[in-house]
Order: structure tokens, then C-alpha cells, then sequence
């Protein structure tokens, strides 16, 4: 996961996975069949750890919760102490050529079902719970995965955590709210 993580699916040669998991190549491709399947079971992981902060956003009481959670959380797991700087699902399909269109294809779904869960989570909101009259929950649920998006890329130039953090904060003013 982390060679992945740091290279990039097409960075991440044969030689670093080797190396990193300690394996010869022709077991690698017994055990997982391909250097995709093995990329797609490294995104699995990654989800289930560094890029489980969707879930915790999706479990909050309100939406303003959910937006605060969701970048603070984001903003840790790009640009943690423990971790390589950036995120495996952003990194992953930069610079992915066209022979690698599944993988972009996969990474591609996977972002979009984090907008279509956000979207429907900002929907199920009510009352002083939810979004003002007016919200648009799909676009606010995209504005957020952007933003996500655009903090894995900063961390990953060098942008310190701290900095993040106050773009988030930024961005939580700006957060709609009900008047009522």
C-alpha cells in the first residue's frame, strides 16, 4: 500500500513492489494474479485505514459535523506523521496512461460513490440538523470531495498540516447554515 501510496500505481515498478513486500515477482502474480489486482487490494486496505475518514464523516449528527469531520479527518490522514503525504486514491490515477484506463476507471468510481455517499447522507439531514432551504446537496457533497482532493495535493507539494487545517476551518465559515 504505501509503495503504491508514494508511486503512483503506473510509478510503482515491479522492483519497489518486490522489494517492499518481500516477495519475488512470480509469487506476487501467484497471490494476486496481476499488478492491478494487487493495486485494487492496496486501495481496499487504504480505505479500510488512512481513508476510512468518509465513514466517520457519514456517521456525524449534523451536516455542519459531517463537512468539519470530514476535512479535519481528511486533512490527518493526507498529511499525517505515520504516513506518506498525499492520498492513494488522488495519487493513484495521476498520471495514468491510457494502457492503465481500468485503474483509473476503478479510482474514478470509487470518488464518485464518496460523492454519491455524501450527497445522500447531506439529504437525510433535517430540520436544524440539515442544510438551508435552497442547499444543493449533490454539489455541496462535490465541493467537498474537491476540496478533499485538492488537500491531498497540497500535502503531497509540502503544504504543512497546519496550513490545511486552517483551509478547512476556512472552508467550515463558509459552510451553509439555517437561519431558523
Amino acid at each position: 500500500m504505501l509503495t503504491f501510496w508514494t508511486q503512483g500505481y503506473e510509478g510503482a515498478a515491479m522492483s519497489h513492489l518486490t522489494a517492499a513486500m518481500e516477495m519475488s515477482a512470480p509469487s506476487i502474480y501467484t497471490a494476486f494474479g496481476d499488478k492491478e489486482a494487487l493495486f485494487r487490494k492496496a486501495v481496499e486496505r487504504y480505505m479500510a485505514g488512512p481513508g476510512a475518514y468518509l465513514q466517520a464523516a457519514l456517521d456525524q449528527p449534523t451536516a455542519e459535523a459531517l463537512a468539519r469531520t470530514l476535512l479535519h479527518s481528511a486533512v490527518e490522514a493526507v498529511a499525517g506523521d505515520r504516513t506518506p503525504h498525499g492520498c492513494l486514491v488522488v495519487q493513484g490515477a495521476l498520471a495514468v496512461s491510457p494502457r492503465s484506463a481500468s485503474v483509473r476507471e476503478y479510482l474514478t468510481q470509487l470518488r464518485e460513490d464518496g460523492v454519491t455517499s455524501l450527497a445522500d447522507r447531506l439529504r437525510s439531514y433535517s430540520g436544524a440538523d440539515g442544510l438551508p432551504p435552497g442547499s444543493d446537496p449533490s454539489a455541496l457533497a462535490r465541493l467537498l470531495v474537491t476540496l478533499v482532493q485538492g488537500l491531498a495535493v497540497q500535502a503531497a507539494s509540502g503544504v504543512p498540516r497546519e496550513a490545511l487545517h486552517t483551509v478547512a476551518d476556512q472552508m467550515i465559515t463558509c459552510w451553509p447554515r439555517r437561519a431558523d
